[in-house]
């Protein structure tokens, strides 16, 4: 059975029928029940398993026993919401010290948790651990800067991309910062949505790292060679009906900030019809 309701714990609620995204599940006079043809739209998102307070509801591909409960304990104030996302700095400077593979693994298991569209979870994710590839792949960055110089000055000039192959000819990176790990998001290309799906998982990425005393950067100038670039994109090996959409610098943070800059007042219009 698609969906199994144990209808002796079954209070009848209808939460599952309310909070179905695709609107699937009905109520009728035992329960909740599918509705013909739903389990072909199913969008696997664990909704009605999730929202059950009797843990009545169980689907073929998820149980109830397999959720974590959620713990109210553990919900964050807003001021400490406030203090955590306000903290955040994007690193640019790191220790010479890599990361074990488990712990970025485990950063990486939380950023999986970011919410995708129709609930596809396509993200995939490209671990850069050896330094000396992550050298390799700034250098490949530069011979493309070199050949936007060439070829389009006029996008060189506004990318500032002379100045950065200077840098790098006075072994200055500016491209991976001598960070010693990099990870790529990319997905399906057939995928339409998916730049959005991989921003919002770098972002996750981004807020779980600190927890594990690490550091990252929007690594923007990689993003774009790799797209451009067929020698770093064959490097990689990314295949090619998928596409990179970000990629970041991890590792850890060589200094600590003491203080959190002001930002700019959020530009928020409250529409009227």
């Amino acid at each position: 059975m698609f969906l199994t309701v144990d209808y002796s714990k079954c209070n009848q609620d209808g939460l599952c029928a309310l909070e179905c995204p695709a609107k699937i599940i009905a109520m009728d006079e035992k329960g909740p029940v599918v509705i013909e043809g739903g389990e072909d739209t199913c969008i696997h998102c664990g909704h009605c398993v999730a929202i059950c307070p009797e843990a009545a509801l169980r689907l073929d591909f998820l149980s109830p026993e397999a959720c974590r409960v959620v713990d109210e304990k553990l919900h964050l104030p807003p001021d400490h919401v406030d203090h955590f996302l306000r903290s955040r700095r994007s690193i640019r400077t790191y220790r010479k010290k890599a990361v074990p593979p488990d712990v970025l693994e485990r950063c990486l298991s939380l950023a999986a948790a970011a919410p995708t569209g129709s609930n596809r979870q396509s993200v995939k994710w490209l671990v850069v651990h050896d330094k000396k590839d992550v050298q390799t792949i700034a250098a490949h960055v530069i011979d493309w800067m070199r050949h936007v110089l060439t070829h389009a000055p006029e996008i060189a000039a506004r990318l500032n991309m002379q100045k950065l192959i200077e840098a790098w000819e006075a072994n200055i990176d500016r491209i991976c910062r001598d960070a010693p790990h990099l990870i790529f998001a990319y997905a399906l290309k057939e995928n339409g949505i998916a730049k959005a799906d991989c921003d919002t998982a770098i972002a996750y990425l981004e807020l779980a790292l600190p927890s594990f005393g690490l550091g990252s950067c929007w690594a923007g100038y990689v993003t774009f060679a790799v797209t451009q670039w067929p020698p770093l994109a064959a490097f990689l090996g990314v295949p090619d009906d998928h596409q990179v959409h970000g990629a970041v610098m991890v590792g850890y943070p060589k200094f600590t900030y003491k203080r959190i800059p002001p930002r700019n007042k959020a530009n928020i219009v409250f529409f009227k019809e």
